[in-house]
């Protein structure tokens, strides 16, 4: 189970569910993987459509190594996410609520 007070959200990466979570250090490799902008066009993004699949699997590849992964965006490439790509966008968007905002008691 989840913590969402910590920030966490759930991915099923090749049948194995994986607890991912962005921390301060994970925010900081995000923002260097970004090359352009900042976390705050990141989340403007999400809140506007105007997401990458780039942004997905940044955000994916921070939160799962928050989380503990050791993995890069190379496995993930060749990965089955469970639920597909919207499912990696829907996390991706709940790990940038989370990272931010603090979850409503009855949150999930």
């Amino acid at each position: 189970m989840v913590n969402p007070w910590a920030g966490e959200v759930a991915l099923v990466v090749d049948g194995e569910r994986h607890v991912c979570k962005l921390t301060l250090g994970t925010l900081a490799e995000l923002e260097a993987a970004l090359e352009a902008g900042s976390l705050l066009d990141l989340v403007e993004r999400f809140e506007t459509g105007g997401f990458s699949t780039r942004d997905i699997l940044a955000l994916v590849v921070a939160g799962m190594r928050g989380g503990g992964w050791q993995g890069d965006a190379g496995i993930l490439l060749a990965a089955e996410i469970g639920g597909g790509p919207m499912e990696a966008a829907r996390v991706a968007a709940q790990l940038l609520a989370r990272a931010f905002h603090v979850p409503d008691a009855s949150a999930p």
